[in-house]
């Protein structure tokens, strides 16, 4: 009785909620339920419900050869580099802002790093073909004027997790260091007024005040963000990388693998193991660094 008072009182803010209250049921309810496609073989005419039990026969197609480990290893590494590259280059342009003094070129320069956030992961691939592709990309021509041999990158899979995080980091650290702005912001100026009166000059303020209070910000972001370590960001790697069997070796993700594996096979209950999959080892990665976390401050902990 008292949550239908409350809703009755409330009845506006409620309303507000219900279309994120949709959207988590559809994505992120729903779908864990279908999880148990990955005990079944899945018949499209039969449906959920009526396709036959497979145990753990779809597990065994992923994990059968190697291509698991292969594939797993590169979701970690780049997922690794794309987070503490990422993470630690917003937090250093989020310091260099708000040492900008003039507001307009603060608002500019904050504005042309946020700027490719927006540029779909399509728009990406085209540019990094115009500057990377070995007959006529940027790169190569420019190379070729001052004599020198063009570099096949799309031929060569080793220069890629470089390309990669690079690409990552420029498209992302303009979203890190809004986040890294808004928190310096919210920083009472009485630390930086008693720092200087003690003669602290601006670095001995950044070292010893705004890096340590940016701490707990840098912390849950790294959580949020090794909460999906075990997924790769399959728009960024398939958009440019595409099928490019090259380039597998260091480029092939789970998402890429199951994609590629579903679309070849059309077994969608294959496909379903790989997802679960990612989501336990996502759990567990968040549970074990959640842990470390506790040991470390208590006060920085999801839970």
């Amino acid at each position: 009785m008292s949550l239908i008072r409350n809703i009755r009182k409330n009845f506006g803010l409620y309303m507000m909620a219900v279309p994120g209250l949709l959207f988590f049921a559809t994505f992120s309810m729903f779908p864990t339920y279908c999880h148990t496609l990955a005990f079944k073989d899945y018949r499209p005419m039969d449906g959920i419900f009526g396709s036959a039990w497979a145990g753990l026969q779809n597990f065994r197609f992923f994990f059968s050869n190697s291509d698991w480990l292969n594939v797993t290893r590169n979701t970690l590494t780049l997922n690794f580099m794309f987070i503490s590259l990422t993470i630690s280059i917003a937090l250093l342009i989020a310091i260099f802002l708000d040492e900008v003094g003039n507001a307009f070129a603060k608002r500019f320069m904050q504005s042309l790093i946020f700027l490719p956030y927006f540029v779909s992961w399509l728009v990406v691939s085209i540019l990094a073909f115009a500057l990377l592709n070995q007959s006529t990309g940027v790169i190569n021509v420019v190379l070729r004027a001052f004599g020198q041999e063009g570099l096949p990158f799309y031929n060569t899979a080793d220069v890629w997790p470089a390309i990669l995080t690079f690409i990552y980091v420029w498209r992302f650290c303009g979203w890190y260091s809004i986040i890294f702005l808004s928190a310096i912001t919210a920083i009472s100026p009485d630390f930086y007024e008693a720092a200087r009166i003690d003669g602290a000059n601006r670095v001995q303020q950044v070292w010893h005040i705004t890096l340590p209070l940016l701490r707990g910000t840098a912390i849950m972001l790294v959580l949020l963000a090794v909460g999906r370590i075990f997924y790769g960001d399959f728009g960024m790697i398939y958009g440019i990388v595409g099928d490019n069997g090259l380039l597998y070796e260091t480029t092939d993700i789970i998402d890429t693998f199951a994609f590629r594996a579903l679309r070849r096979s059309g077994d969608f209950g294959m496909a379903a193991a790989v997802t679960l999959y990612q989501s336990v080892m996502g759990f567990i990665t968040i549970l074990i660094f959640n842990r470390l976390i506790k040991a470390v401050d208590k006060d920085y902990v999801l839970f």
